[in-house]
């Protein structure tokens, strides 16, 4: 499950978040925000606690669309420390996707976890 966003609950979720934030803007009515969903959901599965994925319904948060200049849907924003670090819109498919969030999750997960096993640190 992602959590949704609204300009409520956006400086705490994601402006404050202490972890970068993939957010996701999207609407009920695009059929390519519902087609990258489940990559969305491996890529959180992958990530675990190093990024953070929310979801933000641009029709409802005319605000947030209008701070962030939405163009087109879906369009995700890597936000770190308030910041946008990445911005990814237009994609013109499944594979320029799952490249660009290849590169986002080989630059921000710290400890890389293979094969379900712990991370072992030595501890004097």
């Amino acid at each position: 499950m992602v959590l949704s966003v609204s300009e409520r609950t956006f400086t705490q979720e994601v402006l404050e978040s202490p972890v970068p934030v993939l957010v996701n803007f999207e609407a009920p009515w695009c059929g390519l925000c519902r087609i990258i969903h489940p990559l969305l959901l491996q890529f959180k599965i992958q990530c675990q606690e190093d990024i953070k994925l929310v979801r933000i319904n641009a029709d409802d948060n005319f605000k947030l669309s209008n701070n962030y200049r939405l163009t087109s849907l879906p369009t995700l924003l890597l936000i770190e420390n308030g910041h946008v670090r990445q911005r990814l819109e237009g994609f013109r498919g499944r594979d320029d996707l799952l490249l660009a969030l290849e590169a986002i999750k080989t630059s921000y997960i710290k400890y890389p976890r293979r094969y379900n096993q712990p991370i072992l640190t030595n501890v004097e």
